[in-house]
C-alpha cells in the first residue's frame, strides 16, 4: 500500500481512480511487469523541468522494477500536432525530427535509466499503414467523440478552422498505445484526451485498455503560463548550473510551492519544513535559494550547486558592479572572415539553447547591452575582441575570451 501511495503521489488525475491498483493486481496474476508509455513529438530539441515532472514519476516505476516505454513521434511529428491553442503546429521535416529525437533522448538520461528503457518509433508501424488500414483505424472514433476535445469544440463554435489532420493526430496516438499493449500512458494533464483515446482504441482492439496517470503541469517563470519551449519561459535541463540557479531564484514567490512540490528531491519531511518557513513569514528569497540549490544538485552535483549560489551572490547580492562576476566564453570565428560579427549570431552562440526568434525578440526588447551599451539592432555589426562584456536579461553576463 505504501509503495500505491508513493507512485500516486503528485498525480493530478488518474483514470479510472482504481486504475493503478487494477494494473498491479493483474501483473501479479500474469508474473509480469507494468508497461508504461510517454510519448514525446521531438518537436523542440530542449527538455525542461515542466518535463521532468512527468520524468521523475516515470523514474519511480522504473526503481520499482516496471518497464518504461518512451514512444518517439516520428511519424505524428511530420504531420503536425494540434497546439492547445487556435492554430496547428507546423509539422517537421524527416531530418528535423531524426536529430530532434536524438537530443530528447540524450537528455533524457539526466532523469531516468535510459539503459533499462524501451526507446520505440511510431514511424515503424504508422509508416506501413495501407490506406485501407488507416480508413479502418479512422472508422473506429466518431466526429463526435473528437469533439470532446475543449480546443476542438473552441475552434468549431468560433469558426475557427480545423484541419483534418489535427483531427487524425490523436487517433493515430491512441493507436501507439494498440501497438505498444501498455498498461498506463502518462503525460500532462493537457494530454488527457489524447491518453484516454489510448484506452478506446485497445478496447476496439480486445485489449484491456490502459490507465491513464496525468501529472500537474508546471507554471513557467512568468508565473502564469505552463512551461513551455515557445513561451521563453523555461529552466532547461540542459542549462548550465549557474543559469538554472539564477532563472529559479527569478519565479514568482507564488510559484514557491508549485516549485516546492514538483520539482525538488526534498523528503516529505524538508518539504513540510520550507511549507513552515513560507507559512511563518521566512524571506521569499532564501527560500527560493534552497530550491534553486537542490535541482541544480539533482542535474548536475552539489559542488556545481554550491559555485551556482555563490555565483548569484556575486552576481546580484553585491551592489558594486566591479565585482560583477562575467562567465568567459568562446564563439566561433565569423563567416564574413572579419573581426565582425552581427548581434544576433553573437548572442545565438552565447545562449546556444535560445532560439533565433527569442533572441531577436531579447534584442528588440531592449535586453541586450555590448560593453554597458544598449543594443536593440539585431544586424548591428559587433567587433569580436577579448573583454568585451555582454549583459543579456536580467541574470546573464558573459565576457568574451
Amino acid at each position: 500500500m505504501e509503495q500505491i501511495d508513493k507512485l500516486k503521489e503528485n498525480v493530478a488525475i488518474i483514470l479510472p481512480e482504481n486504475g493503478l491498483e487494477e494494473k498491479l493486481k493483474l501483473i501479479a496474476k500474469e508474473n509480469r511487469k507494468l508497461v508504461i508509455k510517454l510519448g514525446f513529438d521531438p518537436t523542440a530539441p530542449d527538455l525542461h523541468l515542466g518535463h521532468a515532472v512527468v520524468l521523475k514519476k516515470l523514474r519511480q516505476f522504473q526503481e520499482s522494477g516496471h518497464q518504461i516505454v518512451i514512444l518517439v513521434g516520428s511519424f505524428t511529428a511530420r504531420i503536425g500536432d494540434p497546439t492547445g491553442k487556435n492554430k496547428s503546429r507546423k509539422p517537421l521535416s524527416t531530418g528535423e525530427v531524426k536529430e530532434n529525437a536524438q537530443t530528447y533522448i540524450n537528455q533524457l538520461s539526466k532523469v531516468i535509466d535510459i539503459q533499462s528503457t524501451q526507446i520505440v518509433f511510431n514511424s515503424d508501424w504508422l509508416d506501413n499503414l495501407s490506406s485501407s488500414e488507416m480508413i479502418q483505424l479512422l472508422s473506429r472514433v466518431t466526429v463526435a467523440q473528437l469533439m470532446h476535445r475543449n480546443d476542438f469544440a473552441n475552434r468549431f463554435s468560433e469558426n475557427i478552422p480545423i484541419a483534418m489532420h489535427e483531427l487524425v493526430y490523436p487517433i493515430l496516438q491512441g493507436f501507439d498505445s494498440v501497438k505498444i499493449r501498455c498498461d498506463i500512458e502518462m503525460g500532462g494533464t493537457d494530454q488527457l484526451f489524447n491518453c484516454t483515446m489510448g484506452r478506446q482504441l485497445q478496447e476496439s482492439h480486445e485489449i484491456p485498455a490502459q490507465t491513464v496517470m496525468c501529472m500537474p503541469l508546471l507554471r513557467g517563470l512568468d508565473g502564469k503560463e505552463k512551461m513551455s519551449k515557445s513561451l521563453n519561459n523555461t529552466v532547461g535541463l540542459t542549462d548550465s548550473p549557474n543559469m538554472m540557479f539564477g532563472k529559479i531564484m527569478s519565479i514568482p514567490d507564488h510559484l514557491i510551492p508549485e516549485f516546492l512540490e514538483l520539482v525538488t528531491d526534498f523528503t516529505q519531511h524538508e518539504k513540510e519544513e520550507i511549507t513552515k518557513q513560507l507559512s511563518g513569514g521566512e524571506n521569499p528569497i532564501l527560500l527560493k535559494k534552497k530550491i534553486a540549490g537542490n535541482c541544480v544538485k539533482q542535474y548536475y552535483s552539489s559542488e556545481a550547486a554550491k559555485e551556482a549560489e555563490e555565483f548569484f551572490r556575486k552576481q546580484f547580492q553585491n551592489k558594486d558592479p566591479e565585482n560583477r562576476s562575467y562567465t568567459p566564453v568562446s564563439i566561433q570565428s565569423p563567416e564574413n572572415n572579419t573581426d565582425t560579427i552581427s548581434l544576433i549570431s553573437l548572442v545565438a552562440q552565447v545562449m546556444h539553447e535560445l532560439t533565433k526568434s527569442a533572441v531577436r525578440r531579447l534584442i528588440e526588447n531592449g535586453a541586450v547591452t555590448v560593453n554597458g551599451e544598449k543594443m536593440t539592432d539585431s544586424y548591428k555589426e559587433i567587433q569580436v575582441l577579448p573583454g568585451t562584456k555582454i549583459k543579456i536579461g536580467k541574470r546573464n553576463f558573459f565576457e568574451l575570451k
